[in-house]
């Protein structure tokens, strides 16, 4: 039963996303919306994270499951895929890299301005 009503926390959250989604006329991906709604509700602690938390294990135990669609979908695209695949490995290779290294200096950002900040205190 305590699945269920986590389950339906969840959902519940979809439901109001999905609808500020058609509402909002934005090109933002309605799980993006999704992201910070649950953040704002967490970090302002509307909701506890216990209200959740399990339903949200099962979901994340599960995600594999959820790539094999993906996978099948992939393969039955190779014809279109084999043309493209150095390029595409190329983009995603590259990509990647940039992502990884902004991502650490940003981080690296943020550390060194905390510390300096807890220095000055």
């Amino acid at each position: 039963m305590k699945l269920l009503e986590q389950f339906g926390i969840i959902l519940t959250l979809t439901f109001i996303v999905e609808t500020f989604k058609e509402l909002v006329p934005l090109p933002v991906p309605s799980s993006v919306y999704g992201l910070v709604l649950m953040l704002l509700l967490l970090k302002f602690k509307i909701l506890n994270i216990s209200a959740i938390k399990d339903a949200s294990k099962l979901l994340i135990e599960t995600m594999p499951i959820m790539f094999i669609p993906a996978a099948v979908g992939l393969l039955n695209a190779w014809n279109v895929i084999r043309d493209l695949l150095i390029p595409l490995t190329l983009v995603v290779s590259l990509t990647t890299v940039i992502v990884m290294v902004i991502s650490g200096h940003i981080t690296q950002f943020i550390i060194v301005s905390s510390k300096k900040k807890k220095g000055a205190c």
